[in-house]
């Protein structure tokens, strides 16, 4: 019924959970290698045909059961609607790494310089119980770090539209707390740790989370940092 776009910017996944979708959906158009998490949505809006366009991200590993069938009553035609995602690194399930369902006239327009991109489109969101996926971002250390930094940097810094604290309080502190067993569970713990850490100290310089290159420099800074320390020792 609405179109549905896949998203990815180099994740090592991004091939096989792309075939995964369109195997059961053909029509599935791809926006790939766009820079700037807003501006790839601004095209992915522009490639829609649909008043309404579905949004998959590169990581996500979309669930059999999950459907794409969703029809929006008329009065919800200006809202977002975000699907849950089981989170691999510590069992969450939100939001964050969601499939997405966006308008597409408001996703054109949206402000661009706004840190957290969902929430920067429209002022009326609705979050849906449904498990979509598992946002299958841990394949390689500076995915994972990068992932945790970028999603705990939004949370302490609480610049969120419409987030509520002590939700956002208690997934931080779940983030927050080291899993060595799971896949890259070290680099998600030193990425959100972080993360939140400059979440709390630099709200004015909150975009730069969307810089992928500057997020770059600071995950080979923090490891160049730690092994020169284990050199010392």
């Amino acid at each position: 019924m609405y179109d549905i776009i896949f998203i990815s910017y180099g994740e090592s996944n991004a091939e096989e959970n792309y075939q995964r979708v369109k195997a059961r959906y053909p029509l599935t158009k791809r926006v790939k290698d766009v820079k700037g998490i807003h501006q790839a949505h601004v095209k992915a809006a522009r490639m829609s045909f649909t008043e309404m366009f579905w949004v998959v991200d590169g990581d996500a590993h979309i669930l059999d059961s999950f459907n794409f069938d969703y029809k929006v009553p008329e009065w919800d035609l200006e809202c977002v609607h975000v699907w849950r995602s089981r989170n691999p690194l510590n069992n969450l399930e939100y939001g964050y790494g969601g499939v997405k369902l966006l308008p597409k006239k408001l996703t054109l327009g949206m402000d661009l310089t706004k840190p957290d991109m969902t929430t920067s489109i429209s002022n009326k969101f609705k979050a849906m119980e449904e498990v979509s996926n598992i946002t299958a971002f841990n394949t390689d250390a500076f995915s994972t770090w990068r992932s945790a930094f970028r999603e705990c940097a939004k949370l302490s810094s609480k610049t969120i539209n419409g987030q509520v604290s002590a939700e956002s309080e208690a997934r931080l502190d779940t983030w927050c707390r080291l899993d060595a067993a799971v896949s890259f569970g070290a680099e998600g713990y030193m990425g959100a740790i972080a993360g939140k850490k400059f979440g709390l100290e630099h709200l004015s310089e909150i975009s730069k989370i969307n810089d992928y290159e500057w997020l770059k420099e600071q995950y080979e800074t923090t490891f160049k940092n730690i092994n020169d320390s284990l050199a010392v020792v």
